[in-house]
């Protein structure tokens, strides 16, 4: 019933959001360079591997300088229409066609990144006997606001009881916090999802040259 429910949603969404997906590419490509769409390779259920896509929130790595050629940090690089995508969760829209493809749900834990998955022990390897989802039970309960290990706990918690009750209910719960628009305070990471800056600032340089 759930795939069932996540391959007709997807597939209705996709129809009827296609002048506004139209509209926001339109928008990123004349604020910034670079493609509308941002592809990432993510961690799925039993660790398949899949490309995540979102709308392009963030200037190109080699525009991500200042005017005295120092770099930018990641919250300088997101352009005025990302900043706007990211408060409404619009950049996670074309999602819907990861949700279509079967590689996603429209409720699960968040996909994951694969540096991060090996770092994995039992606990968190629960996380991905689902199919990640667009939100889910750690989105409406903190989001940014609570640290990794808090998340991942409630990620577990999720998949040990999920039901479509508690789907309906993070449902829910996600438009509200959509509608509420309410900001939310990055938690530093931890040594589970912190990751090595130095090859972002090789890519950076060397797409530059």
């Amino acid at each position: 019933i759930k795939r069932l429910i996540d391959l007709v949603g997807s597939a209705t969404l996709i129809i009827l959001l296609m002048p506004v997906f139209v509209l926001v590419s339109i928008l990123i490509i004349i604020e910034s360079k670079g493609a509308p769409i941002f592809r990432q390779e993510r961690v799925g259920r039993n660790r398949e591997s899949f490309n995540i896509y979102k709308f392009r929130t963030m200037l190109r790595l080699e525009d991500s300088y200042d005017d005295s050629g120092n770099e930018l940090d990641n919250y300088s690089r997101v352009t005025k229409v990302g900043a706007f995508l990211r408060k409404t969760s619009l950049d996670e829209t074309p999602q819907l066609l990861n949700i279509l493809k079967g590689e996603m749900s429209f409720i699960g834990p968040r996909p994951t990144l694969e540096y991060q998955v090996e770092k994995y022990g039992g606990f968190e390897e629960q996380r991905l006997s689902v199919r990640p989802g667009v939100t889910g039970w750690a989105q409406v309960n903190g989001r940014n606001n609570i640290s990794w290990k808090r998340k991942i706990e409630l990620d577990v918690y999720y998949v040990k009881n999920i039901s479509f009750f508690l789907d309906m209910k993070i449902i829910f719960k996600t438009v509200k916090v959509v509608l509420s628009g309410q900001e939310t305070e990055f938690v530093e990471h931890d040594e589970l999802s912190r990751h090595d800056s130095s090859n972002w600032r090789e890519n950076v340089s060397r797409k530059k040259k």
